[in-house]
């Protein structure tokens, strides 16, 4: 298609059931025996490609969901799976998450696809299981290091603009409507993190890719 603006990091396929695979995964065959294989599914036929701009544990946080919204709520394996998934990624994009969270989200997955009575329950754990064995370094800076490396989960990270890729083009200054953007023409420019409403607007606007998020407090401790 293409490819992407930022490096390619993932793909899911199948639709929000299916399973989401690396980069290094790119030339795995379509085919029903290798997507098994590989922990997702041919599902509907859909593929989203992901860049290094998607935290991965923010999408399975938003795919649990919506299975959680889908299930009929008939059996235990999905009613109780779904909601222990969802409740525990909703902590741990929060940063309120515990190592043993990974231990319980691999337990709930395996009884859910082992128990569920539909295919909606045996599958819905997908997103979830394949993040955790293909990306399990985003999983670890979120518990470990209370950060998002792709800077998503806003109570993880806060803004900065690195002074050394800035050439003071002025326009992150224009469509910041916080005013947390200050600097001359042609110079550097700095963000104030208290004013920072992390709406991305200017990571979106800076061909430079100047702005990076960083963990909270990074300013502080300059």
């Amino acid at each position: 298609g293409g490819g992407t603006r930022l490096p390619f990091t993932a793909v899911q396929t199948g639709g929000p059931l299916g399973g989401c695979l690396a980069a290094e995964q790119l030339d795995v065959p379509i085919t029903y025996e290798t997507m098994h294989e590989a922990g997702s599914i041919m599902g509907s036929g859909g593929l989203i490609a992901m860049d290094e701009s998607t935290c991965m544990v923010d999408m399975a946080r938003y795919f649990i969901r919506f299975a959680q919204s889908e299930s009929c709520g008939n059996c235990t394996p999905c009613r109780i799976g779904t909601r222990i998934l969802a409740d525990t990624l909703e902590r741990i994009t929060r940063g309120e998450g515990e190592p043993e969270d990974l231990e319980i989200m691999r337990r709930a997955s395996e009884t859910m696809t082992k128990t569920s009575l539909c295919g909606l329950g045996q599958a819905a754990a997908n997103p979830v299981m394949t993040s955790l064995k293909y990306f399990r370094s985003e999983y670890d800076a979120h518990i470990r290091e209370s950060f998002c490396p792709p800077a998503v989960c806003p109570d993880l990270f806060e803004y900065t603009i690195l002074a050394e890729r800035c050439t003071g083009c002025e326009l992150c200054k224009g469509v910041c409507e916080s005013d947390a953007i200050q600097g001359e023409k042609r110079g550097p420019h700095v963000l104030d993190v208290s004013l920072c409403v992390k709406c991305k607007a200017c990571v979106q606007v800076c061909a430079q890719r100047a702005i990076v998020g960083v963990p909270v407090g990074t300013h502080l401790r300059e």
